[in-house]
């Protein structure tokens, strides 16, 4: 069996969503010829048993600079509004300043020293690297300048095109030119969307650019038959980011529905789980008062992700949120993954279509939408077939949810792994 390494600095923490991939990655590609190493940090006693794992010992640069400025999210919560927006910008400043190329780099050095200790005794067939946090890549770098060996720099999130970037220009010039010249040894570079591959092959030109999507593991994948709800129940798992994502949309349809009188409050119950519990009242409260819902909605707060996963299997329906941003149109959420294998009916609100909306359309586990009118007449027909049959009906069609399976991306990344060996 040949021998990769994968370089993944979220792989210990199974509720960091950037360790689902590598986490799906690291379980089947033994099936396909392919033994991996996990180079990642090292998480307490949350070692990881079912993979062979080199740990480093890490110091976080952001929480070591937050200590001595006696800095905290508590204390920065508890500021004034002025106080606060100034900390707040203080901190920007200092992440594009001292934060380069990202919060991550002290893993480097004691990452660069174990890989090529464990490189110096084995023989390893290739290197994968996965960002964020770009970090990664540059450690990938350098190994592969040492020892030669092929290397696929997989980009989960773009680098200096990623859609989150809020720096100055002068720090995305930095960005451009170090992921150019750090990326230019690399034999392949991956990404998860067709539109983010493009964007890819515009700055690395003559780069060999594959696209190998997410997925979820098809252990995960809900069983036919179970006992779903009661309720009319709509589930939400993740964080919500006011800014970008328009959940007032759910509660506007829903009000005016049930002013309508074409559905029956009593019989619903819309449910949040995902970051800390008060601030997702506090993102949610002007909503729910706003439209007189609160005997509907329940918050829970944050789950594990195992909990996640089994309260989505039960749910009549999910609610996914995409971003109110046309730079997402290229960009797959993870939860969209995970609500394919929990084989519910899916609405995704917002956004400009793209990529989602394509799986959806292809795979036909759900919808997406962005106004009201369209919302109301898509709730309106699940809850007639719930009040009818007990159930909103789930029209996914398992030959093309399974294309999305964490064994379909092994099998693609198996691919690309021995194409660069047989260089």
């Amino acid at each position: 069996m040949k021998k990769v390494l994968i370089i993944s600095f979220f792989f210990n923490n199974k509720e960091e969503i950037g360790s689902v991939r590598l986490r799906g990655l690291a379980k089947y590609l033994p099936e396909y010829g392919w033994e991996p190493t996990i180079l990642t940090i090292k998480r307490g006693n949350e070692s990881e048993s079912g993979f062979r794992t080199l740990e480093t010992e890490y110091s976080d640069l952001v929480a070591n600079w937050e200590s001595k400025l006696g800095l905290n999210s508590e204390n920065i919560k508890l500021k004034s509004k002025e106080n606060k927006n100034f900390t707040e910008s203080l901190i920007k400043v200092w992440l594009e300043i001292f934060a380069y190329p990202d919060p991550e780099k002290n893993w480097y050095k004691p990452a660069v020293k174990a890989g090529s200790e464990l490189l110096e005794k084995e023989h390893f067939d290739a290197i994968l690297s996965s960002s964020s946090p770009v970090t990664c890549h540059l450690i990938a770098n350098k190994l592969k300048e040492i020892y030669k060996i092929p290397w696929i720099a997989d980009l989960r999130d773009l680098w200096a095109y990623n859609h989150y970037y809020n720096f100055s220009r002068f720090r995305v010039f930095r960005d451009i030119n170090l992921e150019k010249r750090t990326l230019a040894s690399a034999n392949v570079l991956s990404t998860v969307s067709k539109p983010l591959a493009d964007k890819l092959i515009e700055l690395h030109e003559n780069k060999n650019v594959v696209t190998i999507l997410n997925g979820f593991d098809p252990k995960n994948k809900a069983e036919k038959v179970r006992m779903l709800d009661k309720k009319f129940s709509i589930i939400y798992t993740g964080r919500i980011y006011e800014k970008n994502m328009d959940i007032e949309l759910l509660f506007k349809a829903i009000s005016q529905l049930n002013k309508e009188k074409e559905i029956n409050l009593d019989d619903f119950s819309i449910e949040f789980y995902g970051n800390q519990k008060h601030l997702l009242e506090k993102q949610l409260s002007p909503h729910i008062n706003k439209y007189n819902l609160k005997r509907i909605i329940k918050i829970h707060g944050q789950v594990s992700h195992e909990d996640a996963l089994k309260r989505q299997k039960k749910s009549q329906l999910l609610l996914l949120l995409n971003w109110n941003d046309p730079k997402e149109k290229g960009v797959f959420t993870g939860k969209i993954f995970e609500y394919l294998s929990a084989q519910r009916p899916i609405i995704a609100l917002g956004g400009y279509g793209g990529v989602v909306k394509e799986l959806l359309e292809q795979t036909k586990a759900g919808v997406s939408l962005n106004n009201t009118n369209e919302l109301k007449r898509i709730i309106k027909s699940f809850y007639s077939e719930f009040k009818l049959n007990g159930e909103a009906k789930y029209s996914g069609i398992p030959k093309e949810i399974d294309k999305y399976s964490h064994k379909e991306m092994a099998m693609r990344f198996s691919e690309v792994l021995e194409r660069i060996n047989n260089f």
